[in-house]
């Protein structure tokens, strides 16, 4: 067997390269690129592989650690997880600060691969650097923080394990039933050290998401299921995305005449304006979504985990009687609230599901109720348009101006805060596949830095990030990263004073308002920070828009200027989108506040809608 002898480090790097897949009919590399901040522990080791091979993997350096991992999961979401990209710390503060970007990947389903430095593994210079050591288990290092959030976990301290390692990571990675982050903890001298490597391990090898078909046995029971509703919908999630399962889906729901939702990251699976669209549902959902939702009799849930926000905590569904047909690559998810479970890829389990059913369509009044309550929420989202009043404007009166200027092939980035919500309600698509809220995790600081991973990902039309005062404020170093990277991005930035939307739940559950808004907290000055100075000072063209009658023309100035821009819009605290769901918090059971003892009578009422998982 030939070998050739390398360090770790290099073998890794190399290893890298030869990894390939194709998209629409082009051979690229599924490793598309590294974010990296070098510090010791990966700059001698790591960075010395790294710097020669720029022009087939190039390295952009980021500014925050976490950030610049979350820019690389912001990537592979915009990819639907066909390409990967890396991220790189050193040990220590470096490496945990990527902790809750592994936790967004994980939370999401989504693919990044993470390389740690970490202390040595002989030990002999303990404590080294920023190393925390643990008294009784010499063996435990920082890097092990990561176990709870990885889907796949190695600390290498010996070469010859990324032989098996690095495959079996990249095997995780591109499964949908496991996809997810896989981290590693690179020793220093372990990354430093040689070793005679099977040449073979860095043959180029084409890789491709495999579909998973499901059990003919759960299909028809599915079919049965759904052939004997009066009130069938369709819950569309995430995974129709990522299975590249739109079209089957849509055709599924014409054909069958069935109603389809959306969660919040299966939104613009179906345009705004087709007949049978029926809205976002749940908590951050539309009226109309969860009046359907309410008389459906079998939900077809594909590609969604189900998570509190998409079912009220449970309660929108409140036929006592409801089933539920679950389409999954993964069994944890296929097997909630009792479902009947059709493990397999979303696209072909449709695409079987619709054979099994052959002509049936469901009773055409159910689809007409479903036609009445999605046009009344489009006119309610109309009446935001034009309003008159004192103040800024709401949230709503903003989206919907930009949304009318947007273009079909603009691409929508939000996370946290009241945005995530306002968006999904308000919001409407006019494109397939236009649409990230990071709400698995829904992580502040993620819309900065995940609209420039987007950006490097799509080729066509807008990044538009939508970013809160309390977000940019927590993150936004990367507002300088899409400048220096030639990646434009249009950020719109929403100044309520602080965060309005706990401020809101801790006010409608009978809190006093406490430590949210801004004036509300520990204070001795209290002034509007000048997010257009900011911005400009990270190379940004920036400009602040009071009137909502200026957005028109401050979002064409942006889509015409040649980098990234920013509009900042102050926005009400007190004005939302109305409609939604019950959503399931720990309201106190005892307080000397009427409001807190109200409001969790309220809660015991709510709580009597919600289904117990079967």
């Amino acid at each position: 067997m030939k070998t050739i002898r390398l360090t770790t480090a290099q073998a890794i790097v190399k290893w890298l390269l030869a990894q390939r897949t194709r998209i629409d009919g082009e051979d690229v590399p599924i490793f598309a690129g590294v974010f990296a901040i070098f510090g010791h522990g990966n700059v001698t080791s790591l960075g010395e592989a790294l710097e020669p091979v720029q022009e087939e993997l190039p390295t952009y350096r980021g500014h925050n650690e976490q950030s610049m991992a979350l820019a690389a999961v912001a990537y592979a979401k915009a990819m639907r997880g066909r390409r990967i990209m890396i991220a790189t710390s050193s040990i220590g503060p470096g490496s945990t600060n990527m902790v809750t970007a592994a936790a967004v990947a994980h939370a999401n389903r989504l693919p990044v691969l993470l390389f740690s430095g970490d202390t040595f593994q002989h030990r002999i210079v303990d404590p080294v650097l920023q190393q925390v050591e643990h008294f009784d288990d010499p063996t435990l290092t920082v890097t092990d923080t990561f176990k709870p959030v990885s889907r796949y976990w190695d600390r290498i301290t010996k070469p010859a394990q990324i032989v098996r390692s690095l495959p079996q990571a990249l095997a995780v990675m591109l499964d949908p039933a496991t996809r997810g982050p896989a981290f590693f903890a690179l020793p220093q001298d372990v990354q430093a050290e040689a070793y005679d490597f099977p040449e073979r391990f860095f043959e180029p090898k084409v890789h491709y998401i495999r579909r998973p078909g499901p059990d003919p046995r759960d299909v028809q029971a599915a079919a049965a299921l759904i052939e004997r509703a009066k009130r069938p919908l369709i819950v569309a999630g995430g995974g129709v995305h990522y299975s590249g399962a739109v079209d089957v889906l849509r055709i599924f729901a014409e054909r069958h005449a069935i109603p389809v939702v959306e969660t919040v990251a299966g939104k613009s699976t179906l345009t705004h304006d087709h007949p049978n669209y029926a809205g976002p549902i749940g908590v951050t959902g539309s009226t109309a979504a969860n009046a359907v939702a309410e008389q459906a009799d079998v939900v077809i849930a594909v590609g969604t985990r189900l998570q509190d926000f998409t079912t009220g905590s449970w309660s929108v569904f409140k036929d006592p009687d409801v089933r539920f047909v679950a389409i999954n690559t993964a069994s944890w998810d296929a097997h909630k609230q009792g479902a009947q479970p059709v493990v397999g890829d979303a696209k072909v389990s449709l695409e079987a599901i619709d054979t099994a059913l052959g002509t049936h369509a469901a009773p055409p009044e159910w689809l007409s109720m479903a036609d009445e309550r999605i046009a009344e929420w489009h006119a309610y989202l109309d009446s935001w348009s034009g309003r008159k009043h004192d103040g800024p404007p709401a949230y709503a009166e903003v989206i919907q101006s930009i949304n009318t200027a947007a273009s079909p092939e603009d691409y929508i980035v939000s996370a946290a805060g009241g945005l995530p919500g306002e968006l999904s309600m308000g919001w409407r698509s006019k494109g397939i596949g236009t649409f990230d809220s990071e709400y698995g995790y829904s992580t502040m600081g993620y819309e900065i830095a995940g609209a420039w991973g987007a950006r490097i990902a799509r080729s066509t039309g807008e990044v538009i990030a939508w970013v809160g005062d309390g977000s940019y404020l927590m993150m936004n170093s990367d507002i300088y990263s899409t400048v220096m990277t030639g990646q434009k991005v249009i950020f719109m930035v929403c100044d309520n004073g602080g965060f309005a939307v706990i401020n809101r739940l801790q006010v409608n559950t009978g809190g006093a308002e406490f430590n949210n808004l801004l004036r509300n907290t520990n204070h001795e000055r209290y002034f509007q920070v000048d997010f257009v100075k900011h911005a400009e000072s990270m190379g940004a063209v920036a400009e602040r828009v009071d009137s909502v009658a200026d957005l028109p023309a401050a979002f064409a100035r942006a889509k015409a200027a040649d980098r990234s821009y920013v509009i900042v819009v102050p926005v009400s605290e007190y004005t939302w989108t109305e409609g939604g769901a019950w959503w399931e918090v720990g309201v106190p059971e005892v307080s000397e506040r009427a409001g807190v003892r109200s409001a969790r009578e309220d809660w015991t009422a709510k709580k009597q809608h919600q289904r117990v998982g079967v």
